[in-house]
């Protein structure tokens, strides 16, 4: 290891501008990293309603129906003239409307008014229109020029649309808000004014490295876009901090710079590449997942922290070399004050805390598995939003609405016949097109006009669109999905498709809930090894993860104390998330905390280590605080908004049971800890476990 430190430091200049025209490539290739916007693209490529759609593609030019377009105050000429010049947009595949249902030179008195009013009601009209996936940001827009300032549009098209418009803006105030707030945290915690600025440089080259990078992922989902760099910002804050300050203590035994940097990059190793991996493994868990929103943002955010541990022992002993000087100039006093005190008034309520921790185990555990949630994205922007106040204005007057398509297969009309019978008689379908609907069995095929014929027929099958007065997600939904499902497989074993954003969201649904024991499974036994390696005890790590375990469901009960429903997506992600990126601060405890075993008594290890430790335990909280509420209180979509205020809110209940709860835990269980006492004092020597110790 010394030998090849030797060789960093040597070839320094080297590596520092290779680091410069690394970054410099991968800024310009961050602006190539596409973002996927809509949640059903991450659904498993065997899942049922993928494979519709995938099938549904190559029989028919029109897609499934993903926006629903509302236009008041109209007569039934004049809708038919919105509904052309809709179609007329480029982008727009395909417009239903109550003339591909019913025969309009009926008059509509007697005509059946469920039908009717599925589409027409009140003198509005209401439009199922399908818009190509690549041409959604441009079509939305158009079709909204058409509108008017009364009219509105829903749907996965709209509001893909919304998120990839407003997202990006949000993103870099985000990012722009959390670099100030980490620079002023470490300007308090620090003792050079100089010292910020190398620390963020540092973590900057990472971040856009690791942004750039993305592009051998070809896309990126909107949540790594929107959380993977302000995550790896807040995760690998301390790396940098450690070497630098490892790197002047360094200095008084060596006499020359560069002796002193190959020293401290040695002695940094073992602590800041332990602390990497709880962090990196908590993070790879999320790729068991089957929603590969998952692994998307868990291979990323792993990607991210060990470029960011590249960084620090490759790009970090360079810059620092090169600006030691500024870094004597620059000291000034520490502005953080002594935590003595606070340690002793710690001490003394830290007992009667893990009484109360232990009473909220079982009830914070039960409370966070009993959340109500949404699967998929039709809560995505509140009613404050646009998307919101459109949605709720074409519920207000047609109520809960959805299209469903369904492919049978093509040639027994009998058949079909007897399956539109049976689907017309289930209460919350209002409308079923298709072919024998349309022209009935009798009636040959050549009898209809081509571009009627085209949407209904293709080569190998019929297709029926579904009207259904169910939201796109519930329990209504679901059962609905599964009639569909059921009455469809008795008249074509196994050998149709149905599709829709509803049938998307139940199988995201069953998706999801599959994901929750596995993923989760693997990150607390994965981080349980790492911990049962580094701290050679088996009481310990169950201790440890206990502690953070406990924080996730403390954090997820919150949301369902207060009534809330929470995202699916967004439970299921942050249960890894918290745990990889916060068990660094039950280590640092447990690690100083061992050490001051060796010297002090019961009463005074717990004061003595609860004040060591705080300052670099805030330092690193806080930043992953104030990054998680920002992301939540910035974010107009509130998948990603939820996430933030998880990440949040989850920072500060590990820093509570940490700091208040852990150090009565060790002292009841000193014991246990005391048999490593003698194995401990041996290895404890410039061999600290956890890098923030050293802050």
């Amino acid at each position: 290891m010394k030998n090849f430190y030797t060789k960093v430091v040597k070839h320094r200049k080297l590596i520092f501008v290779l680091f410069l025209a690394i970054c410099l490539v991968c800024l310009i290739a961050q602006a190539f990293v596409s973002v996927d916007y809509d949640i059903d693209d991450y659904l498993p490529e065997d899942c049922p309603s993928t494979v519709s759609l995938d099938v549904m593609q190559e029989e028919f030019d029109g897609g499934i129906p993903n926006a629903r377009v509302m236009v008041r105050n109209v007569t039934i000429p004049e809708a038919l003239a919105y509904k052309e010049q809709i179609k007329a947009v480029d982008g727009v595949t395909d417009v239903t409307w109550l003339d591909d249902a019913v025969d309009l030179t009926i008059p509509l008195a007697a005509l059946d008014s469920d039908t009717v009013e599925t589409y027409y009601k009140d003198n509005t009209a209401l439009f199922s229109v399908t818009i190509e996936d690549e041409s959604r940001i441009t079509a939305v827009p158009a079709i909204r020029e058409i509108l008017g300032d009364a009219d509105a549009m829903t749907g996965s098209a709209v509001s893909t649309a919304a998120a990839t418009t407003e997202t990006v803006s949000e993103v870099s105030l985000i990012s722009i808000v959390a670099v100030i707030f980490v620079f002023f945290v470490l300007l308090a915690t620090t003792s050079s004014w100089m010292e910020p600025l190398l620390v963020l440089s540092g973590l900057g080259v990472a971040v856009v490295i690791n942004a750039g990078s993305n592009l051998i992922f070809g896309e990126i989902s909107f949540v790594t876009n929107a959380a993977g760099n302000i995550l790896q910002l807040a995760v690998s804050l301390d790396y940098s901090v450690f070497l630098i300050h490892r790197f002047a203590e360094c200095r008084a035994n060596h006499s020359t710079p560069e002796k002193a940097m190959i020293d401290a990059l040695c002695k940094s190793t073992t602590s800041i590449l332990s602390s990497g991996l709880t962090t990196v493994i908590g993070f790879l868990a999320l790729v068991l997942m089957q929603f590969r929103i998952g692994p998307d943002l868990g291979l990323a955010l792993a990607k991210g922290v060990a470029i960011s541990l590249i960084t620090v022992f490759l790009f970090m002993p360079s810059l620092i070399l090169m600006t030691y000087q500024y870094l004597d100039s620059t000291r000034h006093r520490p502005f953080v004050p002594d935590f003595t005190k606070f340690g002793t008034a710690v001490r003394s309520i830290t007992l009667p805390m893990v009484c109360v921790f232990a009473a909220v185990i079982v009830p914070s555990y039960l409370a966070s598995n009993s959340n109500d949630y949404y699967y998929g994205s039709s809560h995505i922007f509140g009613a404050d939003t646009q998307f919101g106040a459109d949605t709720e204005a074409i519920r207000e007057v047609f109520g809960e609405n959805d299209t469903y398509v369904l492919l049978v297969p093509r040639g027994d009309t009998a058949t079909e016949t007897a399956l539109s019978g049976e689907l017309h008689r289930l209460p919350h379908i209002t409308s079923v097109i298709s072919y024998v609907d349309m022209a009935g069995a009798e009636i040959p095929p050549e009898y209809l006009d081509d571009d009627t014929l085209s949407q209904l027929e293709s080569d190998h099958y019929s297709r029926m669109v579904l009207s259904v007065d169910v939201p796109y997600e519930g329990e209504e939904t679901f059962s609905l999905v599964e009639k569909i499902r059921s009455i469809a497989n008795r008249y074509y074993p196994n050998s149709y498709y149905l599709a829709g954003e509803g049938v998307s969201t139940y199988d995201l649904m069953d998706t999801v809930t599959a994901d929750m024991v596995k993923v989760n499974f693997l990150a607390i036994g994965a981080v349980f090894l790492v911990l049962l390696l580094m701290l050679k005890s088996l009481a310990l790590p169950v201790i440890l993860v206990l502690c953070i375990e406990t924080a996730g469901w403390i954090n997820l009960s919150v949301t369902y104390f207060m009534g809330s429903s929470c995202f699916y997506i967004a439970y299921l992600i942050i249960s890894s998330i918290q745990l990889g990126a916060t068990v660094d601060y039950a280590i640092l405890m447990t690690d100083r905390y061992r050490e001051n075993q060796q010297t002090l008594g019961k009463r005074d290890v717990v004061s003595k280590t609860i004040s060591d430790v705080t300052v670099s335990i805030l330092t690193s909280g806080s930043v992953l605080t104030v990054v998680g509420l920002l992301m939540g209180y910035v974010s107009s979509n509130q998948l990603l908004a939820q996430l933030g205020i998880f990440i949040g809110r989850g920072a500060i209940c590990s820093l509570i049971i940490v700091i208040f709860v852990l150090p009565g835990q060790l002292l009841l269980f000193d014991r246990l800890i005391s048999v490593f006492k003698k194995e401990t004092h041996k290895n404890i020597q410039n061999q600290p476990l956890n890098l923030m110790e050293e802050k």
